[in-house]
């Protein structure tokens, strides 16, 4: 399982609308799924789509730490052809980050409650409802598989930030606003997806 270059924002392949795969037992995408995995873990990640590694294929992987999934956890996971059904019109703020991305975050809206299906490894169909951090993992890395990046999702260029000058702006935000980045709260803070 080697650990694969991350395509960074300006190759194309990001921008690319990913081909659907025909069949998710095939032993080829195993073998891309155990290497999205072993780059993810390695970065280190929460999620990964095939488009990230140069692969325009209809693939992603993803994790939820305990301390990040309000309570769920959620082990590597493998979802081939994923769909995304949002199951309230809420949307919620929280910082985002990119492994094709490095060094900045930004604050994106994401509808707080999804249910997404797929399909396993196995060829078995994967369907789950999610909330909180999990829905956000999920929809980000779903975004990559249509050639949509973080930033486009965002409402106000003026919360993105770099990394290290975050605390700032989250002071800010917290002071007017009320609004915090909650542990959870970031698709990637410290580990992008």
């Amino acid at each position: 399982m080697p650990v694969l270059p991350i395509a960074r924002m300006g190759n194309p392949v990001l921008r690319k609308i990913a081909e659907p795969i025909a069949d998710p037992t095939d032993p080829a995408v195993a073998r891309l799924a155990a290497d999205m995995i072993a780059t993810m873990l390695d970065a280190p990640g929460v999620g990964l789509a095939a488009p990230q590694i140069a692969e325009s294929r209809r693939i992603i992987v993803f994790r939820v730490p305990a301390d990040r999934g309000e309570g769920e956890e959620v082990a590597n996971t493998v979802l081939v052809n994923p769909v995304i059904e949002p199951l309230t019109d809420d949307m919620v703020l929280g910082w985002e980050g990119c492994l094709s991305i490095p060094g900045l975050r930004g604050l994106v809206p994401r509808y707080a409650r999804i249910r997404y299906r797929g399909y396993g490894l196995d060829g078995a169909r994967i369907e789950r409802e999610a909330s909180g951090f999990h829905a956000r993992v999920v929809q980000h890395e779903v975004d990559h598989l249509d050639g949509v990046l973080y930033l486009d999702r965002m409402n106000d260029l003026r919360l993105l930030v770099c990394t290290e000058e975050m605390h700032h702006l989250n002071a800010a935000l917290a002071a007017a606003t009320h609004i915090t980045a909650a542990p959870g709260a970031a698709t990637d803070a410290p580990t992008p997806a």
